[in-house]
Formats: structure tokens, C-alpha cells, sequence
């Protein structure tokens, strides 16, 4: 069972197709959107469960809701993925960015995932568990930040291209929460870690971008199904290269 936020498009969107062309595509496969009746179409139209109405990631009502619904389908086998793709940002410098930018995309960008992770702690529990299940990986039970190659502190990539302060900083605290989940949940069992979908403009050299949704996601898709016990707490970019912290 997998859950993923951020379906309403991009990436969270791309992710949910391909998971949905797997061969053998999840049992139960969870699309969190802002729009669950899906007036748009997009994610609604995909999900074969039902859509989650996990409408703000920030809001812990929201989430609750959302673990409601998921629980209600895979009861004792639990969620066995949960990919924290949800994310905003505001194109700032240093010299415009405000604090109302910084309060915005940090709440979305890292407190969001964390509330999601804690909120579904208790599932991913379960899958960790049931019967059968040893090693680490993204099949028993993980959790999966969509982060960015520019919440890298040693590489601090493209600043001149892109400075987006509120956004590396989201993306850099986003890392290190990565971090404290690996540290606390690795010993039940849980993997954590981060992945820069590398969907970046403009390029940040030869070879590194901008890549299309369809490139990021699949190589996402062929990360997350080799990641093991020795990937917990790490940084990977959708060509499945270790990143700097």
C-alpha cells in the first residue's frame, strides 16, 4: 500500500501513474490531493482507492482524516510507503525574501511531511510488522521525502540562477527531519529517506537538468525499489546518486 501526496499534478501526479504501470502496481494505491472530487480529473480520475482527502498538508484535522480513510482499507497490514511529495515555494533573493515567504513554505515544505509522518507513524508500524517482513525497504514500510539538490548545504547549487531562500531553507530542514525520522523509526524497522526529483530550472550544469516528470519519476520508481537497511537516513537525487547533506 502506498500513499503520496501532492497528486494534483507535477510530480505527485507523475509518481502516481507510474506506480500505476508497475507490473505489479500496489494493492492499495492512495492519491492525497487538494481536490479529492476531482473537478480537474487528473489524480481522482487515476487513484483505483478512493481519493484522500488530505487537503493541507499543515493541518492536522486534514491529516487525521486522511489516516481515517487509509486505515479503513488496509487495516492490520498497515501502509507500507508514504511519499511526503506536498510542497510550495515563493522566487525570492536575499534581499526580497520576507518573513511571511519563510513561514509559508517552511510550514508546507517541513512541518507538513512531519505531521504526515507522525500521523501515520502507527500504520507504517503495522506493515514494519506483519508477518514475513525482514530487511528494510520500501515494500514493508518507508517513509519518502521529496527534498531538492538545493536544500544541499555543501553543494549550495545554481545560487546564482536561483536564490529562492525560503525554499532551500524548507528543503535543508526538510533533510534534516529526514535525518531525525531515520534515527527514531530505522530501529522499528521504518526506512527514511530524501530524494531530489533533480526537476529543476534552469540547469544546474551538463547532464543535471531540467529533467522532464516522466524522467524524474521513473527513476525514482527504480531508486525506491533498490533501496535497503544501508540507505536509511540518506540523500539521493532520481538518477539514484548519493547527494551531499
Amino acid at each position: 500500500s502506498v500513499l503520496l501526496t501532492g497528486c494534483d499534478g507535477g510530480l505527485g501526479l507523475g509518481l502516481l501513474k507510474g506506480l500505476l504501470e508497475q507490473p505489479t502496481p500496489p494493492r492499495h494505491l492512495f492519491a492525497a490531493c487538494l481536490d479529492p472530487q476531482g473537478k480537474g480529473g487528473g489524480a481522482p480520475a487515476l487513484s483505483p482507492s478512493p481519493p484522500v482527502p488530505l487537503t493541507d498538508v499543515t493541518d492536522p484535522n486534514s491529516i487525521k482524516a486522511a489516516v481515517r480513510k487509509v486505515e479503513e482499507k488496509v487495516g492490520s497490514a498497515g501502509l507500507n510507503l508514504l511519499i511526503n511529495d506536498a510542497c510550495t515555494t515563493r522566487r525570492s533573493t536575499l534581499a526580497t525574501e520576507t518573513a511571511e515567504n519563510m513561514t509559508l513554505v517552511y510550514t508546507t515544505n517541513t512541518i507538513g511531511p512531519l505531521q504526515t509522518s507522525q500521523a501515520f507513524l502507527p500504520l507504517l508500524m503495522k506493515a514494519a510488522e506483519a508477518e514475513g517482513q525482514r530487511g528494510m525497504s520500501c515494500s514493508r514500510a518507508a517513509i519518502v521525502n521529496i527534498s531538492s539538490i538545493l536544500g544541499s548545504i555543501e553543494a549550495a547549487e545554481a545560487w546564482q540562477e536561483r536564490q529562492d531562500v525560503c525554499y532551500r531553507c524548507s528543503k535543508a530542514a526538510l533533510n534534516m527531519l529526514t535525518k531525525c525520522l531515520a534515527l527514531e523509526y530505522g530501529g522499528r524497522g521504518i526506512l527514511c529517506v530524501s530524494v531530489d526529483p533533480g526537476c529543476v530550472t534552469p540547469p544546474l550544469g551538463q547532464g543535471t537538468g531540467p529533467v522532464t516528470v516522466e524522467e524524474s519519476m521513473r527513476g525514482i520508481l527504480r531508486l525506491l525499489a533498490r533501496l535497503s537497511a544501508t540507505s536509511n537516513g540518506t540523500f539521493w537525487d532520481w538518477r539514484g546518486q548519493s547527494l551531499p547533506w
